[in-house]
């Protein structure tokens, strides 16, 4: 039995999807192989999980902004002939949008998604053979791995398992003996943004425990201001670029992750890495950091949590192991 998975973007959606692949070779013997379309900037996640057979990456991120190019639609037949080429026993979209949909409709094979009346877009139900409604408030990793459940008809209470490891990649910057916390002050809309302030009163306190802290950035504005706010506290690390498996590699051997509405901070909390989440401008409730081992949201929309609430929950994680 062949599947294939399509769940392009966002980084976190695409995080909160890997369950699904274990969920589906525990309850499900006869698989022989499960492939994944993803958002080619977010590869590397399903890459880390070693019971996905094969991932086939998509551009349509980066095909929007140049579809007056011809090297970009020869890309595009390139994409739509290698999704072609497969046939499958089933496609199931765990995304709910008319992008996924279009996707899953390339593909050979029975088609499965959510109804129109829980799709996060309704007009994607069209495109598929067989719908289900499960449940919108529900967390976003349950409601995938339900609506698999429901389109393979297997039982929806197995443990959750998100199936990764961190992968081995060379950090020769950062002093393998050295305890270390991952700060991930960056994120991609301002209004979620953690005051520097707080950042800085998180930052001393992990010197003074003698935990260096480490403060990957992306974009210039990023990094200056990751270099802010480690300037306050002498032994912090500014982490140099970084691609996204050698931020799973920082990641999995951190002793905390502390970040704000971030892909990365459920990145950490998937590789069973202590974590906590910082809500400013948006609410945890349906999509917040979910796992097996220590996660912590706080704050919501409009409520931040202080610096000393975090210093207090990082310190009881740090009490307890």
């Amino acid at each position: 039995m062949r599947i294939l998975l399509v769940k392009t973007s966002s980084l976190g959606d695409v995080i909160h999807n890997l369950p699904v692949v274990r969920d589906l070779r525990r309850s499900l013997p006869e698989v022989t192989d499960i492939d994944w379309c993803v958002e080619e900037g977010f590869a590397d996640i399903p890459r880390l999980h070693p019971e996905v057979s094969d991932v086939i990456p998509v551009a349509v991120r980066r095909w929007r902004k140049s579809l007056g190019s011809l090297s970009t639609w020869r890309e595009i037949a390139a994409f739509r002939h290698r999704i072609v080429d497969s046939e499958y026993d089933a496609i199931l979209d765990t995304q709910g949008l008319f992008k996924s949909a279009l996707i899953a409709r390339q593909a050979r094979g029975l088609r499965y998604g959510y109804d129109a009346a829980v799709a996060r877009e309704p007009i994607a139900a069209r495109f598929y053979d067989r719908t289900f409604i499960i449940p919108p408030n529900a967390h976003a990793v349950e409601r995938n791995r339900w609506l698999a459940a429901a389109a393979f008809d297997y039982p929806v209470d197995l443990p959750l398992d998100y199936g990764i490891s961190a992968p081995d990649a060379e950090l020769p910057w950062l002093a393998p003996a050295q305890r270390h916390a991952v700060l991930l002050t960056a994120t991609s809309r301002d209004d979620k943004l953690w005051s520097e302030e707080a950042w800085t009163s998180l930052t001393r306190w992990l010197v003074a425990r003698d935990i260096v802290p480490v403060l990957p950035s992306g974009s210039a504005q990023e990094k200056q201001r990751a270099e802010r706010i480690a300037a306050t506290a002498p032994g912090a690390i500014v982490a140099p670029p970084l691609d996204l498996r050698s931020l799973a590699a920082l990641l999995g051997r951190s002793r905390l992750a502390v970040g704000v509405d971030t892909g990365l901070v459920h990145l950490a909390t998937a590789l069973n890495v202590p974590t906590i989440a910082i809500y400013v401008a948006t609410d945890p409730a349906l999509t917040g950091v979910y796992g097996t081992g220590f996660f912590r949201n706080l704050g919501t929309r409009g409520r931040p949590p202080l610096a000393a609430e975090v210093i207090a929950v990082a310190e009881q994680e740090l009490r307890s192991s």
